[in-house]
Parts: C-alpha cells; sequence; structure tokens
C-alpha cells in the first residue's frame, strides 16, 4: 500500500510516516500544506491519503477541501482524514459523494497504531472507517427527514457500527446478539433506505453514505 501524508506539524508528520513505514506501509510523500497534497496525489497516485483537516495557509479547512478535490479528481485514491476536530459541512462532502474508499478518524481517539493501520487499508480498498463521535456529529447535524426515520433504535445502532467499518460478527460481538440477528437488521436497512440488490454490490457503503448526508450538501 502506498500513501502520502498532509500533515503540518513537522514532528506528528515524521512520526506518522515512520509509525506506517515500520509497519509495511510505502510512505510516497508527507507534506505539509493542501497544495503540496494536491501535487503529491497527482504525481505519486497513492492507495490512499492521510490528512489533517487544518492546514496552511489558512489553518481552517483546507485538508478537508483538498479531500473533497482529490476524490472528484481521483477517486480510486482512498481519503483518510486524521484530525483533531469534526468538521460538518465539508465532510458531508467528502462522505456523500456516494462512493467508498472515505474515512475519518480522531487523533485523541487513536490508541491502537495496528488498528489505525487496518483502518487506513480499508479505505484504500473502497471501504469506510469513521470514528463514532464523527458518526454521532454528522448525524445530529442532519435535519432532514428521510427514510432513515423509519430506522428502528436498534438499526440505527447497526447501521453506526456498519459506519464504523464493523462486520457483522464485529456488530455482532458488540451487541451481544447473533450473527442472523445482524443479517436481519441489515436487511431490513436496506430494504427501508429502498437499497435492492445490485451488481456492483456497494449496499452497505451506500447504506453508511445516506446516513451521513447532511442537509443542505
Amino acid at each position: 500500500m502506498r500513501v502520502v501524508i498532509a500533515e503540518d506539524s513537522a514532528i506528528l508528520r515524521d512520526g506518522l510516516a515512520q509509525l506506517l513505514t515500520l509497519r509495511g506501509v510505502e510512505v510516497a510523500a508527507a507534506v505539509e500544506d493542501a497544495e503540496a497534497l494536491l501535487t503529491a496525489v497527482d504525481e505519486h497516485r497513492p492507495d490512499a491519503a492521510v490528512i489533517d483537516i487544518r492546514l496552511p495557509p489558512g489553518h481552517t479547512d483546507e485538508g478537508l477541501r483538498a479531500a473533497v478535490a482529490i476524490r472528484r479528481s481521483s477517486p480510486r485514491v482512498g481519503v483518510l482524514i486524521f484530525s483533531q476536530y469534526v468538521e460538518t459541512k465539508y465532510a458531508a462532502q467528502l462522505l456523500g459523494a456516494g462512493t467508498g474508499g472515505v474515512g475519518y478518524l480522531l487523533k485523541e481517539r487513536v490508541v491502537d497504531i495496528a488498528e489505525f493501520v487496518e483502518a487506513l487499508r480499508r479505505v484504500a480498498a473502497g471501504g469506510t472507517a469513521l470514528d463514532p463521535e464523527v458518526v454521532a456529529q454528522l448525524f445530529g447535524a442532519s435535519h432532514r427527514a428521510s427514510a432513515l426515520d423509519t430506522l428502528t433504535p436498534r438499526e440505527r445502532e447497526v447501521l453506526g457500527l456498519m459506519a464504523q467499518g464493523r462486520t457483522n460478527h464485529s456488530i455482532a460481538a458488540s451487541l451481544v446478539v447473533s450473527e442472523r440477528a445482524v443479517e436481519k437488521h441489515i436487511s431490513n436497512i436496506f430494504t427501508k433506505l429502498d437499497l435492492p440488490p445490485s451488481e456492483t454490490g456497494h449496499r452497505r457503503v451506500l447504506a453508511v453514505l445516506r446516513y451521513l448526508e447532511v442537509s443542505g450538501t
């Protein structure tokens, strides 16, 4: 797996690059600003990009805006936002694009490097990796009545765990139910969100993205 990193803190940037390298990840470039990130992605065509939100020159949402641009111009490049903050506007655009290969993790909540690398690999492979706090804040920002309102509390809970990239087995263990029960809940979710079987097989990703839609995006 080949990645690029965009992080304005030199210590964090170099530290993350070394940690990933030690775990067999090729770090093609580690840059400090959004412009250099876009150049690096165009030059190296990585499998994924790890991006902080607040990058120079403004230190506001340059990283997220660059991530949205990358997904539009290079949809095969997975994008993993790795930040201290949850920014709902551009995050909703990023996560609501209708495809997988996106993730959003909070720095202070990542305590296991192996889990971080696994999340990065999942994003690079076209899946999702979302911190529960990110899911909660994005979902709380949505005020639009939709098919999501028809989901039961348990179905919402299952969908929230799906958004974290959990497998059926992991969801079952977390909720202390059988995998058969989880399969039934997921089937109900697909039905209520009007996601019939398709040749692409992306219903799971589409259900998660539907869950994260925010009004006005």
